[in-house]
């Protein structure tokens, strides 16, 4: 027995945005049997969703970089999560749920040390264990709770915060006591952190003068204690003249200069002596012996209804995995976006 699988290859490395096309654009589809007979400890699985996250744009640079970038006629990496079809393994048997990085295409084989059994509870699906469960709940409780520290009544700042990281330090950080300035794009995702996310402000980054208004903002209510940052560029910038002394900066990503070849470096940087700010880089595979604390917390909050999942789901099939990349960084997702394979 065998399947036909569907897979989305990278054909070319871009230079500036992702062209989505799968006829002469950055990626190509390639259709191929998987066989039936697996080694030793391996499991084949259907992929159900996979996950669409910015670190993939930087995934696809021929640079040094905290995992080897993709290679040219190589399938698309993505984390995802899927269902055990066949399996060689005595801890999988047909019919569980996995996570793991599975990749965009419609049936994975992979080794049974490299998967993670899904424990569906009341109040999550299967998908947020790509969100608020994986890499992205992961990414926002260590990022806040490890290098921002938040204290009651501090004020946190976190860009990009309609975003699948993003909604969760909002809601992380209101859980700690903070007060939270939330930037997003657009006045219905600002509106939407405000009514179900509890953001205490919330500024859209597109409407013009926002500059103004968001250091207007920051100064009123004394100057900004951490900063959750997803954007970076300007926004960081502007951000580092409104710190207060001993500011804590989660540097998580820099969206808006992904598909820059030339991204510009920051001008306030002298605000990191003079107010002696920490600004760390960080990565969420940092914390990997420690997922099961994050998980274990987070499933406490969401059994109480303190922390709310949000998803986006695009639907289609793997061929619609290149659009939907594309439409992230057009930022149409609230919340963590997917793409549903099977």
């Amino acid at each position: 027995m065998s399947f036909s699988n569907k897979r989305i290859v990278l054909r070319e490395r871009p230079t500036a945005d992702i062209n989505p096309s799968l006829d002469n654009g950055t990626f190509a589809l390639k259709e191929e049997p998987i066989p039936s007979q697996l080694k030793a400890d391996e499991v084949l699985i259907k992929v159900l969703y996979v996950s669409l996250d910015p670190a993939m744009r930087g995934w696809l640079r021929d640079v040094r970089s905290y995992l080897p970038p993709v290679q040219i006629d190589e399938v698309m990496r993505a984390a995802a999560v899927g269902q055990v079809v066949k399996s060689s393994s005595s801890s999988f048997k047909e019919g569980d749920y996995v996570s793991g990085r599975l990749n965009w295409q419609e049936y994975a084989v992979a080794s049974s040390k490299h998967l993670q059994k899904i424990a569906v509870f009341p109040g999550v699906q299967v998908e947020d264990f790509l969100g608020i469960l994986g890499s992205s709940g992961q990414t926002a409780y260590w990022g806040l709770f490890d290098i921002i520290k938040p204290k009651k009544d501090d004020v946190i700042v976190v860009t990009g915060a309609a975003g699948s990281v993003g909604t969760v330090v909002v809601q992380l950080a209101k859980i700690a006591g903070a007060r939270v300035v939330a930037v997003a794009g657009g006045q219905e995702k600002c509106d939407w952190l405000k009514s179900e996310l509890k953001a205490d402000y919330a500024l859209d980054y597109k409407k013009e003068g926002f500059l103004s208004e968001y250091k207007k903002l920051l100064k009123s209510l004394g100057f900004v204690d951490g900063i959750f940052e997803n954007v970076g560029g300007e926004m960081l910038d502007a951000a580092l003249s409104m710190c207060k002394p001993h500011a804590r900066v989660a540097l998580c990503g820099a969206i808006s200069a992904y598909n820059d070849p030339n991204p510009a470096g920051l001008k306030n940087y002298m605000s990191l002596i003079g107010m002696r700010i920490k600004l760390q880089g960080f990565i969420v595979l940092d914390y990997q012996d420690r997922y099961g604390e994050a998980a274990a917390e987070m499933s406490k909050w969401i059994k109480s209804g303190e922390l709310k999942t949000y998803t986006t789901v695009v639907d289609g099939g793997v061929t619609h995995a290149p659009q939907a990349l594309v439409d992230l960084f057009s930022g149409k997702n609230k919340g963590k976006m997917i793409c549903k394979i099977a």
